[in-house]
């Protein structure tokens, strides 16, 4: 008796053994799958050759300012609340803006809606900061963004090789990912806080210290910086 009591505990001890090394295996691609794509996510940050602040140095428009809110490494993980910041400097004739995102290439798509990118177009405004939110970010995203300055496609096509100074400024180029980094928590949570101001303004001093850009906002802005969110 004792010897078929002690088969049976072997063998029901040998089945739950089975079945939980039956759960790992399966828990296995999980788990795995999470450092790999953290891993990914971890290169582009060292490789991506981003640019938090486009602009070039001839002409009202194109040498504008124009910076992403983003840390130095120009590549951001907007978080659960998504939204993204652009901070416009001074102009004496304001151009609209453009912004387009876009799948980084072969990596796929960012999502359904923005499955072959997506193009936006804001109103020509003064200095200030614009608020926007974007869908889940999926997939690495590219995120470029300038003035849409008059003129520049006929000085772009002009015959005279020299005029590619001034035919187009280098955009505002940042690389949306999904996992999020200490110093993306730091960006995440001063832009939160820049949501809770829409419609009103926040001091030139606390953008600066808070993005990093304090050498950018000089005594030409005005000392209190309007925080813009268009629907």
């Amino acid at each position: 008796m004792k010897t078929v009591f002690s088969l049976k505990v072997v063998m029901k001890r040998w089945t739950a053994g089975m079945a939980l090394a039956a759960g790992l295996l399966a828990l296995a691609p999980l788990v795995a799958l999470e450092p790999l794509q953290a891993q990914a996510q971890s290169d582009l940050r060292k490789s991506f050759p981003g640019r938090r602040v486009g602009g070039g140095t001839r002409g009202d428009c194109s040498s504008r300012l124009l910076a992403h809110l983003v840390p130095a490494s120009s590549v951001f993980a907007p978080g659960k609340d998504r939204f993204l910041g652009l901070l416009e400097g001074p102009s004496a004739s304001p151009s609209p803006l453009e912004i387009t995102f876009r799948p980084l290439s072969g990596r796929g798509t960012a999502d359904g809606s923005m499955a072959s990118g997506q193009r936006r177009v804001l109103p020509a405004s003064g200095p200030g900061i614009t608020l926007i939110s974007l869908p889940s970010v999926k997939v690495p995203t590219m995120w470029e963004s300038s003035y849409l300055c008059p003129g520049a496609a006929a000085t772009a096509t002009s015959a005279d090789p020299l005029n590619f100074v001034a035919a187009e400024s280098p955009p505002a180029l940042s690389l949306l990912v999904s996992d999020a980094s200490k110093e993306d928590g730091a960006v995440q949570a001063s832009l939160a806080k820049l949501h809770r101001s829409c419609g009103s303004s926040v001091p030139r001093e606390e953008v600066g210290t808070a993005f990093g850009l304090s050498d950018l906002i000089t005594a030409q802005w005005p000392e209190r910086i309007p925080v813009r969110c268009p629907v």
